[in-house]
């Protein structure tokens, strides 16, 4: 059976290499064919002999992940279906954003979920499996070996509730970071509020960005939306975020989807802003995108600007997430890992 090479570590390859009669040095060069440069094919890293290139098509291969399908978006936005070779499929998003540089990797941490929010395309698949570190990474060296283009930013808002795979999240997080280049502060974690694993990450002092999946202003409105506020309710979450931003100093990032005629009212925002009032955070908005199989509606532009001026007013900073790939499904709580 051939060895997948970007399924191996520095340490790993250095083996692998002494063990077919080459030097470490040869390690390292294939280490950053597949990392820094991600290069689809051993024929592409030139700097081996070609001898040493033939010998290693035999007995390796760069990735076993297969894109499936490809779709581009009219704003820019790529999403990629992705096979591993248990035949589960993920999907994964590069976004980019006019006038800046960055280009952020949307990654999924599971296949499936099992958390169930109503207005989440993913959640309707249940929960198959958790994602290995390397199933992870493999999303973003498919992105760049496909587009040539280098991520600089990651978010793990894709497939999956992160903190319920959170072992294998934090080395993929080390794994970008270490041999990606990627800068922890330019990692963004995204979860509905599982609360001892929010404990882990205030315990390891996680530098990388919090975001918490809220979407509602109280428990009763939640509770209608996401079945976690039935195990870690609104209050509890409070007490596990407060104690976050006080351990690691880092503000977390609140993200409230506006669902029209569910939780847009003024009352709600006043709510919102009287329930993060002593939390260090950043607001952001997100503007439903719409799900097969539900009933909900995007709000009216009205409502939207009101419902930031009243966060604004009462001392938060708020932002409207720019909508990206919503033409291809590749918009937030639109993937659904299937064709």
């Amino acid at each position: 059976m051939q060895k997948v090479l970007s399924k191996m570590n520095l340490e790993e390859l250095e083996e692998f290499c002494l063990s077919i009669g080459e030097s470490r040095f040869r390690a390292r060069q294939i280490y950053n064919w597949v990392y820094l440069k991600s290069v689809g094919s051993v024929d592409e890293m030139t700097d081996l002999s070609k001898k040493f290139r033939e010998r290693l098509k035999e007995l390796a291969i760069v990735s076993d992940i297969k894109i499936v399908k490809k779709q581009v978006s009219a704003d820019g936005t790529v999403k990629f279906l992705l096979e591993y070779p248990d035949k589960e499929r993920v999907e994964t998003v590069l976004m980019r954003f006019d006038n800046r540089s960055n280009l952020t990797a949307c990654v999924s941490s599971q296949v499936g979920c099992a958390m169930g929010c109503a207005f989440c395309a993913t959640g309707k698949r249940g929960f198959i499996r958790n994602l290995t570190p390397y199933e992870i990474i493999e999303q973003v060296l498919a992105i760049q070996t496909e587009t040539r283009l280098k991520v600089t930013n990651i978010v793990f808002m894709g497939q999956g509730e992160p903190l319920l795979n959170l072992k294998n999240v934090l080395e993929a997080m080390r794994i970008f970071n270490e041999c990606f280049q990627i800068g922890v502060r330019r990692m963004t974690v995204s979860t509905c509020g599982i609360v001892p694993k929010i404990d882990e990450l205030a315990q390891i002092g996680m530098q990388s960005t919090l975001a918490i999946s809220l979407h509602a202003p109280n428990g009763e409105i939640r509770q209608k939306i996401m079945p976690v506020e039935k195990k870690y309710d609104i209050n509890l979450l409070k007490k596990s975020l407060m104690n976050y931003t006080q351990k690691t100093g880092r503000r977390v990032t609140i993200e409230y989807i506006l669902i029209g005629g569910l939780n847009d009212s003024a009352q709600c925002a006043r709510d919102l802003a009287y329930y993060l009032d002593d939390l260090n955070c950043n607001i952001n908005l997100i503007i439903y995108n719409p799900v097969a199989g539900d009933s909900f509606k995007r709000p009216k532009k009205d409502d939207i600007y009101k419902f930031k001026y009243l966060l604004e007013t009462a001392g938060k900073k708020v932002t409207i997430r720019l909508e990206r790939g919503l033409d291809i499904d590749a918009a937030c709580g639109q993937l659904s890992g299937k064709i």
